[in-house]
């Protein structure tokens, strides 16, 4: 059978309900057993049913609000990315009755992030999408949304063991396993690797906390190898005097010093403040296709980025969404993005990519 021949009265008499049973379970109104409802779902699979969405949203006059959550990204050019995708999906879903309602907190403010998060949970939508940067205050948001049984995405960072629909991003710990074997390609026995994390408060922050677990499990694969690591965290990464200065007294207290792992997207920043002798010296990795770091990569002053496919993040976030609450679809509680490693040569192909990202639902 085609889905164009399937009719409601079909899946009733298969299924032996009423007409009325079955538009309730399309359109979810209750007023029906788990039991009869799981059966009658089971018949609209068997028969390849696939209702009208479009034309179920005008007749019912119903919106799905999503609501998200989401760093303002003049701070910090990554957010761009995920919004983009974001504004990709909606115009996806713009006939099928999804509501868009934009949270932006400051990106480094966790009093931001919790007033905005009250904003959504005093009236309270069908769905939240968010990115869960500070790890306390996103792990009460998780919980609020399980009181008020409101659906969730996460994306960019995964907090574990939460009652979410939903984890759409990088495996952060696997990024760090990464590129410590990247840096590990250009480091001799005997040398220092770097991770720097250019964050201000990276301890709450889940996902640079993994980064540094992946990289440290990495090189402990190779105890006889006496290559040091090295983390810090510097806080005032906008300032390019004080963090000229504090690069400089890293390279004094380890000179041999051959290789800086970038915990996110601000390579650029250090980089801009090396002198040229060191970065062309020096293996360095970092993640993210932002435009300042694409002029250090084609400059060959990078190496290697890790992309995260925020664009993508953003897109299936939505989407995901969409399907659980319109289509009914069982979503997948982890979906992992690839981990591209993107150099000169194949950069152009990635860009492309993302520019050519399908608007499909």
């Amino acid at each position: 059978m085609t889905n164009k021949r399937i009719r409601i009265k079909d899946i009733a008499e298969k299924a032996g309900v009423s007409t009325g049973t079955v538009d309730r379970v399309l359109h979810d109104r209750g007023n029906v057993s788990p039991d009869v409802k799981q059966l009658v779902l089971n018949v609209m699979d068997e028969l390849g049913y696939e209702r009208n969405i479009i034309a179920s949203t005008l007749a019912y006059n119903r919106t799905w609000r999503i609501a998200t959550l989401m760093p303002e990204f003049h701070t910090d050019p990554y957010w761009e990315q995920p919004n983009a995708g974001i504004d990709r999906a909606m115009k996806a879903l713009r006939h099928y009755g999804v509501v868009l309602e934009p949270h932006i907190f400051m990106l480094f403010d966790q009093n931001s992030f919790v007033q905005h998060a009250r904003e959504i949970l005093d009236n309270p939508p069908d769905a939240v999408l968010f990115a869960p940067v500070f790890l306390k205050e996103s792990t009460l948001l998780l919980k609020a949304c399980e009181e008020k049984g409101i659906p969730n995405v996460m994306i960019n960072t995964n907090i574990e063991n939460a009652k979410s629909l939903s984890y759409i991003g990088q495996d952060s710990y696997q990024s760090g396993v990464l590129a410590g074997r990247l840096l590990h390609f250009g480091l001799n026995d005997g040398e220092t690797a770097l991770l720097l994390n250019l964050e201000i408060g990276s301890y709450n922050a889940k996902h640079l906390i993994d980064k540094e677990q992946g990289f440290r499990d990495y090189f402990a694969r190779f105890p006889g190898q006496r290559i040091e690591i090295v983390k810090r965290d510097f806080e005032d990464f906008d300032n390019k005097n004080k963090l000229t200065a504090f690069l400089n007294e890293l390279f004094k207290g380890h000179p041999r010093l051959n290789g800086i792992f970038f915990t996110n997207s601000r390579a650029y920043k250090a980089v801009d403040c090396l002198p040229e002798k060191i970065v062309q010296k020096i293996k360095i990795v970092g993640f993210d296709l932002v435009e300042p770091n694409l002029v250090h990569l084609r400059n060959n002053n990078i190496d290697f980025l890790i992309n995260q496919n925020p664009v993508q993040q953003g897109f299936l976030g939505v989407i995901s969404l969409f399907n659980h609450l319109v289509k009914k679809q069982k979503i997948e509680p982890q979906q992992y993005l690839p981990l591209d490693i993107v150099v000169t040569e194949n950069l152009d192909y990635y860009l492309r990519r993302q520019d050519e990202l399908q608007l499909v639902v």
